[in-house]
């Protein structure tokens, strides 16, 4: 009988490697059926990710129409800033992967986290470097206004859905 090795004894008498042990999970959805990876958790992503766009061009096309050409594209360069970064985030969570267990969905998020932290600050360096003129406060105003649009959006989402709770308790 060959000897066994020390960290795996009984490999010798069973394989270590068990079928049972390799199993899929179900993805992940809330009661409603609307979670975040659902078919309408990728049209919330997408309808904030518009608004964000839409957002950055009024505000840049009304800053342009008062302060001058270089206050409107620095805005839009702003909201871009923005929105690109998120964008990679969304698509990140909204592809669908091998294994959709709740790991692989709590990495895909942590990665697209990274990411989009990663091409902010990239965006955020090639703006300051590549860009002149640049009015800055134009360009944070784009910023900070496309981040609110994402806020807003998860209140609405969340008002949304109390109120769809408030409506089924009344109705029982």
């Amino acid at each position: 009988m060959p000897e066994a090795c020390h960290y795996n004894a009984r490999a010798i008498y069973r394989p270590t490697w068990n079928h049972r042990l390799v199993t899929r999970h179900k993805p992940p959805v809330s009661p409603d059926g609307r979670g975040v990876f659902s078919a309408g958790g990728k049209r919330f992503m997408l309808n904030v990710l518009r608004r964000q766009i839409g957002i950055g061009v009024v505000l840049a096309a009304v800053l342009w129409g008062i302060s001058g050409p270089v206050a409107g594209y620095s805005t839009l360069l702003g909201s871009l800033v923005c929105v690109l970064p998120n964008a990679f985030l969304a698509l990140r969570l909204a592809v669908p992967r091998r294994d959709p267990g709740p790991h692989a969905l709590l990495r895909a998020a942590y990665l697209g986290e990274l990411g989009k932290l990663a091409i902010t600050v990239l965006l955020f360096s090639m703006v300051f470097v590549l860009v002149r003129p640049l009015e800055a406060a134009a360009f944070f105003a784009g910023f900070i206004v496309s981040q609110l649009v994402t806020l807003t959006g998860l209140l609405r989402r969340d008002e949304r859905q109390q109120a769809g709770q408030a409506s089924t308790k009344n109705g029982e």
